[in-house]
């Protein structure tokens, strides 16, 4: 199949999704078209079977706001009929399901049928699109896709309950390749690569994510302070984002920024979650949990919180620990806790890695997408 896919470039869930599933349907040998303002990050701009395609918006005194979704919607139909796609798989409901929608309305009056595909990832349901100035036209977007997917059990309900959709939407959840977010397999090597984070018998704590609000990174470091109080360690905080600032300002204000290193945003960081111990995810709300999901194929446990998607990815207290939004103190007897039992964390790193096999293996989800593809050019 030839597929163009539309997806926030930047440092998030859904474009960290929307691009691992691109390159693996190239590795399938589908012929897959990126079609965004900039080269998603995960991108390596060599990899076979890809094409990257610039959106360029133009800035006109009469604009106050570039009109980036008209100008997405214009080059996803210029595309598709230069490179003959079959179909748009679009991630994150606004605009790009909008701009999808205009793309298929250009091409039918055309004559040629481009189905496109939604797949509702998170805060384009549960925060943008509940704006009530974005409430209808998400609404009318996501009922007039060709076909909608969620990567939770949790956001197709949420979707269903707050946008009154009918349409059926099939829940494919996130994924993760399990040959290349992998545990060290030689632990001398690991325990090397380990001491330029920290010193021999500390442990890492780690954090992923793109420090927005929700993610609660200032919770990460007051459960850290708690931690290291008990137990030798080192947090190690990787992306980036608006709450860094006040992360950061914290660990000093706490007398702990010499256990507390920011990394900024890094292309790699399947090399670096298998050296930490254990995954800090205290979010407000998580529609999946891709950061535990990833940690977990590498064997390192998740501190996170019971919401949204969260439980439908992490047994408690069999592949990590999950407590209630803002609960700190837990949080941080959890950690130092299972830190301490190494029997009760040899088995819960061993656990969530069979998870990932088992049930969130790109071999296993990517199938699932492309059987979803076959029914949505069936349909059309």
């Amino acid at each position: 199949m030839r597929i163009g896919i539309t997806c926030y470039p930047t440092y998030g869930g859904s474009g960290v999704v929307a691009t691992e599933l691109g390159i693996e349907l190239a590795a399938l040998g589908h012929d897959v078209h990126f079609i965004s303002y900039s080269q998603p990050f995960r991108l390596s701009g060599r990899d076979e079977g890809i094409t990257y395609h610039e959106v360029p918006v133009s800035s006109y005194p009469l604009f106050e706001f570039p009109p980036y979704d008209l100008a997405l919607a214009s080059r996803m139909a210029e595309v598709a009929e230069f490179c003959s796609l079959d179909l748009l798989h679009v991630h994150y409901a606004i605009p790009h399901s909008v701009s999808a929608l205009l793309a298929r309305q250009m091409l039918a009056a055309r004559g040629r049928k481009l189905p496109f595909v939604t797949t509702l990832h998170g805060t384009d349901i549960t925060l943008v699109g509940l704006d009530r100035s974005y409430l209808p036209i998400t609404r009318f977007a996501i009922q007039e896709s060709d076909g909608v997917t969620s990567i939770s059990d949790y956001l197709r309900a949420e979707t269903v309950k707050h946008f009154d959709v009918t349409r059926p939407i099939e829940v494919i959840p996130n994924f993760v390749n399990c040959n290349v977010y992998k545990p060290y397999g030689d632990e001398g090597k690991r325990s090397e690569a380990r001491l330029r984070l920290a010193a021999p018998g500390e442990a890492i704590l780690m954090h992923l994510s793109n420090f927005r609000a929700v993610k609660r990174v200032v919770d990460v470091v007051k459960i850290f302070a708690q931690v290291v109080r008990e137990v030798p360690a080192q947090l190690v905080l990787v992306g980036d984002g608006p709450e860094r600032s006040a992360a950061e300002w914290l660990a000093r204000d706490l007398g702990i920024q010499c256990h507390v290193h920011f990394l900024g945003k890094q292309e790699r960081v399947h090399e670096l979650l298998p050296l930490a111990d254990l995954m800090l995810m205290p979010s407000e709300l998580e529609s999946f949990g891709l950061a535990a999901l990833e940690a977990m194929a590498c064997k390192v446990p998740a501190i996170a919180t019971r919401v949204g998607g969260v439980p439908e990815l992490i047994d408690d207290g069999v592949t990590g620990l999950l407590y209630e939004v803002g609960d700190v103190e837990a949080m941080a007897a959890g950690a130092v806790g299972l830190l301490k039992d190494r029997g009760r964390f040899e088995q819960m790193r061993a656990t969530g890695r069979q998870t990932a096999q088992e049930r969130f293996c790109s071999s296993l989800v990517v199938p699932h997408y492309v059987r979803f593809y076959e029914q949505v050019l069936a349909g059309a």
